[in-house]
């Protein structure tokens, strides 16, 4: 009969406690969860309730809980291309997002962990679409006589110098537009209506100083006679 009692006293002490989804086991006892916001400051017992007191300096805790501790607020590093969304409260974690000019590589459910730089289009190549919080630029290549710097959000068509009337001085790439300049033979012209333009200038130049001299000259001798 004795032996029979032991075995069901052991049986009651290796029986795992089974405690509701409010509580938690702490030894043989099932004590209460704290609530959000706050941690276990003293465990139950058999005649008190859990004490439990507020998460301070920057730790949270975001469920009913068992635990001694609050988990420290997680840090939104600008380093990571990251910044406050939702500040840290008692009962809920900092929520970051990404920077002006970043997108998301690390997203979680209201918010993201890392964020890398909006990706730059090359020359050659347009904006198909602009980066935004989530996602990165989509850049796409030029094609046919067409071209762009990076920084435009469609191709543009390579000038056409003789629509202008002027001569091409260097061809047109996907990456650079066409470069036009005046004509051989205009700029010739243009050269020669100057060169003579500058020599009759002088020549009339030379023209009246030499009458001035002359007469000068002239009225010299008369005085002198």
């Amino acid at each position: 009969m004795s032996c029979m009692l032991w075995l069901e006293v052991l049986h009651i002490v290796d029986c795992p406690v089974t405690c509701g989804p409010a509580e938690y086991s702490i030894g043989t006892e099932c004590c209460p969860r704290c609530s959000p916001g706050n941690r276990v400051n003293k465990h139950c017992t058999e005649f008190t309730s859990t004490s439990c007191a507020p998460c301070i300096d920057s730790t949270y805790l975001d469920e009913p809980n068992g635990l001694t501790a609050c988990t420290p607020c997680t840090h939104c590093d600008p380093v990571f291309g990251l910044i406050v969304k939702h500040p840290c409260r008692p009962s809920s974690d900092t929520v970051c997002e990404p920077l002006e000019g970043f997108y998301c590589t690390d997203p979680t459910k209201d918010g993201c962990k890392a964020a890398q730089r909006h990706s730059s289009c090359e020359p050659g190549q347009y904006i198909r679409q602009k980066g935004s919080p989530s996602t990165d630029t989509v850049c796409v290549d030029c094609t046919g006589d067409t071209y762009s710097d990076g920084s435009f959000t469609s191709c543009q068509p390579h000038t056409q110098c003789d629509q202008l009337k002027l001569q091409q001085i260097k061809p047109g790439t996907h990456q650079s537009d066409s470069e036009c300049g005046q004509e051989t033979s205009s700029l010739i012209a243009v050269i020669v209506c100057v060169v003579v333009t500058l020599a009759l200038i002088a020549a009339v130049g030379i023209g009246v100083y030499f009458k001035k001299k002359r007469r000068y000259c002239i009225v010299f001798l008369q005085m002198n006679t």
